[in-house]
């Protein structure tokens, strides 16, 4: 038998669509050689456009689908988005401080691309206390990391981003990447900060239009750049290289967003194929 590829355990919403959440994950792990282990969250009704429902889970059954796998498999790298409750994120934050040595990507999911929002205060608060201290590297967007950030004594004004990293940082995170996709800039600038400052930036073209999911793309290939035992600074670099293309090969199914082609690389037509970013 072949020797089993690197294993991520994602805990996610489930997306009927199949641009975010548990499905994104699925496919970008799959797609850079890694072997998705898979607990649902939540259930969604949403689609390309929006997210119009979500259902958690009970608790219980969140975490007894976790130690079930657990139990039968070696995992390499957790990696968390959409929570759904309170409770949930308590029963995840049990589960994985079980294996501290495994590393931890934690997506913070508080709302959709259209706006909708996905996560309450008492949510955030339970995330900053239970589960940022567990984490390997949190991956915020900026509107995020303000969020999870800011403080009673910032008088309703966001701290600056590498405030907010440095606060982040003393909250247990060992790695903060903050990207910049909903910055009004003319590049995409990405800052990856650990306990030293500032470690890396990279700038990435601005591509026309939105996307669903990518988010979830980019943590997911985060952690599967992880498993496949790169260091955090080269995993990032390469899980943001997958990410830009799967979002420049990205296409429009539905009457919302563009999906990001997690398959791109697969494509018959991949050495003429020009990237669609309209």
């Amino acid at each position: 038998m072949s020797e089993a590829p690197p294993i991520v355990l994602t805990f996610a919403a489930s997306d009927p669509s199949g641009g975010a959440g548990l499905q994104a994950d699925i496919l970008t792990l799959s797609s850079l050689g890694c072997h998705p282990l898979s607990v649902v969250t939540a259930i969604s009704v949403q689609d390309t456009v929006g997210v119009e429902e979500v259902m958690p889970l009970d608790a219980e059954w969140v975490a007894d689908q976790a130690r079930c796998v657990l139990e039968d498999m070696p995992v390499n790298v957790f990696k968390i988005g959409l929570l759904g409750s309170v409770e949930i994120i308590a029963a995840i934050a049990e589960v994985v401080s079980d294996y501290p040595e495994v590393p931890l990507v934690l997506d913070p999911v508080l709302s959709s691309g259209r706006g909708d929002e996905l996560a309450s205060e008492d949510v955030i608060v339970a995330m900053r206390e239970l589960l940022i201290p567990q984490t390997t590297v949190l991956t915020p967007n900026s509107m995020e990391a303000r969020r999870l950030a800011q403080e009673e004594s910032d008088e309703n004004e966001y701290p600056p981003l590498d405030e907010c990293a440095r606060r982040l940082l003393n909250m247990g995170a060992e790695y903060v990447l903050i990207t910049g996709t909903h910055e009004n800039t003319s590049e995409v600038r990405n800052s990856l900060y650990g306990r030293d400052g500032l470690l890396r930036t990279d700038n990435w073209q601005r591509l026309a239009g939105s996307y669903h999911g990518s988010g979830c793309t980019l943590a997911s290939a985060l952690a599967a750049t992880l498993a496949n035992g790169l260091d955090v600074q080269e995993a990032v670099r390469d899980a943001q290289e997958y990410t830009w293309q799967a979002l420049s090969f990205a296409y429009r199914p539905g009457m919302g967003q563009h999906i990001p082609d997690r398959l791109f690389w697969a494509r018959d037509d991949e050495d003429d194929a020009e990237p669609d970013q309209d």
